[in-house]
């Protein structure tokens, strides 16, 4: 053996007790630590978040005289200050703590009712790491869709007015996009949706509601049931949009693609729960009682009208919006966004512009901005609207009384083609070529046509 080697042997020998005496003085620790906490009020639910360094193991059940939820975090320690928490709008009394079984960390939620629990872990994001979410579900709160406040007006003759949802994307948990000054996408397209609100509120014959209207989460699902619960003639959900590069710019319009229609028919024929509703509305079709031919294609019907019809609001709003702002696409993009999957409700997805770019990062923190963004979304609204007023409203009416039932004008416009025009006034090609006397489908920019009512 080498002089070297003898030195390395007799170090090994004269270390390792040395190395073992220090591991036993050292304390045990967990396997992850509960780094933050947050708490998300909501009209029907509180979403408690606990920030760990890494996924934990947990387990929850709920006890009774008094009402109280009790979390268990498997090799787990508490470094957040859970007593710093603001428990305001929840049933959370309060919050105590204590470690458990040596390695293990319970958390005790103090109750002032009965909930329903419901848990599960969040990957990291742009914003947090690690997350547990403990959902408290209030059953006997009122649901969202009775939160909404009446809009007291003067009397129409028992005209309806035209419901807009408008949905402001992300909140609590979920911050959306982030820009690269650390504007949140929930806090901007929420200001965005609130100004629209104002302006839909404002006009005689429409009527606005928010599918939230504070910090908090709503489940995407959840969101297209609240606009068919409010009877919802056209859904606006606003983001704002984001790339991993600060180049791309411009708001977009997006509607139901066809692959998205037919993924949501079959899941509807699928449901039994969707046999039983009404597509259409108030005195619309129920798929109860038909076969899965007949209702797959009166699906089929209905989801191709909705996204013909989202399609049409989408370009009135494209063309307004291309003039306050630049257009990142020149015409209506279509992709299976969830919360544009209702079958008989026109739905459209509004992206106000590139968060991830600095300069629409700056414009969409703008009030004056988001006034211009508003309006021109309003306008678009307004002009599809009373081009294509529905049946018993307010607008239908005041169409009638100006002679409008028969046929109205427009001017071809740079990019419009006759199936464009068809599909926006929701009439078909040849009724306008019928009306108009053409015997091909070519315009020309700058020629007026008649169209028929749909």
């Amino acid at each position: 053996m080498t002089i070297t080697g003898l030195i390395t042997g007799s170090l090994r020998r004269l270390l390792l007790p040395l190395f073992a005496l220090a591991l036993t003085a050292m304390p045990a620790l967990a396997s992850t630590e509960v780094e933050g906490a947050r708490i998300w009020p909501a009209p029907d639910h509180t979403r408690l978040v606990f920030d760990t360094r890494s996924p934990v193991e947990h387990t929850i059940f709920s006890l009774e005289n008094p009402s109280r939820l009790v979390i268990d975090l498997k090799d787990a320690s508490l470094k957040a200050r859970l007593d710093q928490l603001d428990l305001k709008g929840s049933p959370v009394r309060r919050i105590r703590s204590a470690a458990r079984n040596g390695d293990d960390l319970r958390v005790v939620l103090d109750l002032s009712k009965d909930i329903k629990p419901r848990s599960f872990q969040l990957e990291p994001n742009q914003q947090y790491g690690h997350r547990l979410v403990i959902d408290l579900i209030e059953e006997d709160r009122e649901s969202l869709s009775d939160m909404t406040r009446p809009i007291v007006r003067e009397d129409t003759g028992g005209k309806r007015d035209v419901i807009v949802v408008i949905d402001a994307g992300h909140g609590g948990e979920d911050p959306g996009a982030i820009g690269p000054s650390g504007t949140r996408e929930k806090d901007v397209v929420l200001a965005l949706a609130r100004r629209l609100e104002k302006l839909i509120d404002s006009k005689p014959g429409y009527e606005a509601r928010l599918t939230r209207t504070g910090d908090y989460f709503i489940d995407l699902r959840r969101r297209t049931l609240l606009a068919r619960k409010h009877k919802a003639d056209l859904f606006v959900s606003v983001h704002a949009d984001a790339f991993h590069s600060p180049q791309p710019r411009g708001a977009s319009v997006f509607a139901l693609s066809q692959r998205g229609a037919t993924s949501e028919t079959a899941r509807w024929l699928a449901r039994s729960e969707n046999r039983s509703d009404l597509i259409g509305g108030e005195g619309g079709v129920t798929l109860g009682d038909k076969d899965d031919v007949l209702a797959g294609v009166l699906l089929d019907l209905s989801m191709t009208a909705s996204i013909n019809a989202s399609v049409g609001v989408g370009d009135y709003i494209l063309k307004k919006l291309g003039n306050v702002t630049r257009l990142h696409k020149s015409g209506v993009e279509q992709a299976a966004f969830v919360v544009l999957k209702s079958p008989d409700i026109p739905s459209i997805l509004v992206e106000a512009g590139f968060i991830s770019n600095p300069q629409e990062e700056r414009n969409l923190l703008s009030s004056a901005h988001q006034n211009k963004v508003a309006q021109a979304v309003f306008e678009g609204i307004d002009e599809y609207f009373n081009n294509v007023p529905p049946p018993g409203t307010l607008l239908a009416w005041q169409k009638r009384q100006k002679g409008g039932t028969a046929v109205s004008e427009y001017r071809v416009q740079r990019g419009d083609t006759l199936s464009a025009v068809a599909r926006r006034n929701q009439v078909s090609v040849e009724a306008i070529k019928r009306v108009n006397g053409l015997t091909n489908d070519v315009v020309m920019v700058g020629q007026t046509l008649q169209i028929p009512s749909s």
